[in-house]
């Protein structure tokens, strides 16, 4: 099976944080929004949110994704 990265998710700033039933968030203190994806051929794509290549800037995260990530798994969330 092929896949890929499906369009990262953005923030919407809020006056509160009420939420619905059933959602979760999380707060964005500081750091980069990302996406990491672990593919079935080995490979391990870490982007920003506007898509920009940042596996190499972390090379730490790049031998975690390969150590402990099952092959096809996607991450979205904030480091």
């Amino acid at each position: 099976m092929t896949w890929t990265l499906p369009d990262p998710t953005l923030t919407t700033p809020v006056a509160g944080p009420v939420l619905p039933p059933g959602a979760a968030a999380e707060p964005k203190w500081d750091g980069y929004r990302a996406q990491l994806a672990r593919y079935a051929d080995g490979r391990v794509l870490l982007r920003s949110r506007q898509g920009t290549d940042m596996t190499a800037a972390f090379p730490e995260i790049l031998d975690a994704a390969l150590a402990q990530l099952p092959d096809d798994t996607c991450l979205d969330g904030v480091m």
